[in-house]
């Protein structure tokens, strides 16, 4: 097909969103523009001019297409025909029952397969301004490291507090881990917010000796350095470790306060310290530990969040952090195509639209890479199912979170980046069952439900592609 046929896609960014959004616009017979700033302009995380390199892992995480979302994610992506994927697999080096990969092969791999696509044209240029009104299509897929300069830009586009340049990441739980028979739901001073019932948080009580000992373990806990291209933290955002050097009693008196809760498991105790967990999607189905922003490393935190009463079996949809990224305030500024709405010639992929991780960063590329080439053929775009990875990472990004009171999060924006989990999945209309139709439990249960929406998943998958594959022209 002749490139004059149509204007080209533009696409700024070269990591892992950009190239599988390049892949997936020149295959549906679009031509793309790639605009790539290394080698001209570097990073201090980045060391080659790769495209797709890696900057950290090798590794894509689990390929258990059954029992793990991120699996799942990578079978999606293989049967909507990613680059990223194929490239992965072509490349994998041992991991067990992880997908790792020769970071400088499948780089290298991925930067040949673009450079030869007749459709793509690759430009070695920094996009330093936002694109100019004749660039009618345009993918900005920047990632966490996006140049100062288009930051700048981005930030007046969207408004000053569209744009985080800083990730201060809480916890989240998998709400159905958490015991409520020592937990209990209740708002402090059971104020009702705004779309609320007065017992909108999850409380796990602490005993004194409970607190202490919670405290001596935050103090003891081994932490994770800041690399040398991020951000320190400020007083808005501390880790509760750095709060809990401050003084012992400090949590108990910030997001640990006990005040304007009664525990209805114990009537008449007071609890002398309080976790509180906070809905952070619309389904009800994850729950962040509000104010529990930290350095620790991820064993770490595990084995101190699960000595929580009532977190002692907590599945972790993600666990805390707090480092140097850059993302918009995608559920507000962007639509279910993940066009800007203010102006839709533009859309963004990738981590700077809130995903975390190699392969959401891609998957998100693929599908904004699909929607922009439906729109150059005039064709009708039908985002995912829900059901699917692709599709709950999705409407988490366009719109799945609970945006909480600002205030009342301490300054801190409810949305925040986040791996696919099948958290983000609608639930099963039935539990799963045994063989014999028997009631499932522990861990039976839990592997039978996440086969279950594995299921669901590809068949919805299969019917939105057949369904995709047969699209009429829009009106």
């Amino acid at each position: 097909m002749s490139k004059e046929r149509f204007q080209a896609v533009h696409i700024v960014g070269g990591g892992l969103a950009g190239s599988e959004a390049a892949w997936q616009v020149a295959a549906l017979g679009v031509p793309v523009v790639l605009h790539e700033m290394r080698p001209m302009c570097t990073t201090a995380a980045h060391k080659t001019a790769s495209l797709a390199e890696l900057v950290c892992s090798n590794s894509f995480r689990s390929d258990d297409k059954e029992h793990n979302a991120v699996g799942l994610l990578h079978e999606e992506m293989r049967r909507l025909g990613s680059l990223i994927m194929r490239t992965a697999d072509l490349n994998q080096v041992p991991a067990g029952g992880a997908l790792a990969v020769d970071r400088e092969g499948f780089a290298t791999a991925v930067t040949a397969t673009l450079a030869a696509h007749p459709l793509i044209d690759i430009r070695r240029e920094e996009v330093a301004t936002l694109p100019s009104a004749d660039w009618d299509s345009v993918i900005i897929a920047t990632g966490p490291l996006t140049s100062p300069a288009l930051a700048d830009a981005i930030t007046k586009l969207t408004g000053e507090d569209a744009l985080a340049f800083f990730d201060a990441i809480a916890p989240i739980v998998h709400r159905d881990s958490i015991d409520m028979s020592i937990a209990w739901l209740q708002s402090r001073y059971d104020k009702a917010g705004p779309g609320g019932s007065g017992a909108d948080y999850v409380n796990c009580p602490l005993t004194r000796e409970q607190y202490h000992a919670f405290i001596d373990a935050l103090l003891t806990g081994d932490k994770v350095a800041f690399h040398d291209w991020e951000t320190p933290y400020f007083d808005g955002c501390l880790p509760i470790e750095v709060m809990a050097e401050r003084g012992r009693e400090t949590l108990r008196h910030g997001p640990m306060k006990p005040f304007g809760l009664t525990n209805p498991h114990a009537p008449g105790a007071k609890p002398y310290a309080v976790v509180q967990l906070r809905q952070d999607n619309r389904l009800g189905t994850l729950f962040n530990m509000v104010g529990f922003q930290t350095k620790l490393k991820h064993g770490e935190q595990a084995r101190i969040f699960r000595a929580i009463p009532g977190m002692e079996k907590a599945e972790f949809a993600r666990l805390g952090g707090l480092h140097r990224n850059t993302f918009i305030n995608a559920p507000k500024l962007l639509d279910g195509t993940l066009r800007f709405k203010a102006e839709p010639r533009l859309r963004f992929a990738g981590q700077i639209t809130g995903c975390e991780g190699y392969v959401e960063s891609a998957a998100i590329g693929l599908l904004a890479g699909r929607f922009a080439a439906e729109e150059r053929l005039s064709r009708r775009s039908m985002p995912p199912p829900t059901t699917t990875a692709h599709g709950a990472l999705l409407a988490h990004i366009t719109g799945g979170h609970v945006e909480s009171d600002f205030r009342a999060s301490g300054g801190v924006r409810s949305y925040q980046p986040m791996n696919i989990n099948f958290g983000l999945f609608p639930p099963l209309a039935l539990a799963p069952k045994g063989e014999n139709g028997q009631r499932l439990r522990g861990t039976e249960k839990t592997l039978a439900k996440k086969r279950a929406l594995a299921r669901r998943a590809l068949v919805d998958l299969e019917r939105w592609i057949a369904a995709d594959t047969h699209v009429v022209a829009a009106e």
